[in-house]
């Protein structure tokens, strides 16, 4: 009976041992820092965004010669010219403001484009590591408060780091 009592314990206590979970944390931020197709998306978002800011800075530049003609020339303007250029020189104005906003939009919207591939590659490494380590869980350490304790964990970012050949 004391036989089956202490196999019993040494058969639980080994199914238990089996079942102990890893854990593992990377800073994904660093990592996708560290990529080669990062540098080279970050170099082709700011060649898009020097082409779109060039644009407004002409736009703004236009706008500003066309108040200064205004200005000058607004003691020789009847009161119906005057308020008709005053109205259009809004209206460019209004335009130059919405140039702005959608000059950032479109920059969000190319900096999501370039950078989905890259994360997906990123991620993609990321579960191959886990699965071929055995790790339960991958934490993001670039989060602020989303690790809490990290006693028992591992840092895999060598593995990912191999597995993308950084």
């Amino acid at each position: 009976m004391k036989r089956l009592g202490i196999l019993i314990t040494v058969i639980l206590m080994s199914a238990t041992m089996g079942m102990a979970q890893k854990y593992g944390h990377l800073n994904f931020g660093n990592l996708l820092s560290s990529m080669p197709e990062t540098k080279a998306a970050d170099a082709n978002l700011e060649s898009y965004q020097k082409q779109l800011v060039a644009k407004g800075e002409k736009m703004a530049t236009d706008f500003q010669t066309k108040v200064n003609n205004y200005v000058n020339n607004a003691q020789t303007m009847s009161p119906v010219q005057a308020r008709e250029t005053e109205e259009a020189l809004e209206k460019e104005r209004q335009s130059i403001l919405a140039y702005e906003q959608e000059v950032i939009q479109k920059v969000n919207n190319k900096r999501a484009e370039l950078l989905q591939p890259i994360v997906e590659k990123a991620e993609k490494a990321i579960a191959d590591v886990a699965k071929e380590q055995g790790y339960t869980m991958i934490f993001d350490s670039s989060i602020f408060n989303a690790l809490l304790y990290a006693g028992e964990a591992e840092d895999v970012m060598p593995f990912v780091a191999a597995k993308l050949g950084l």
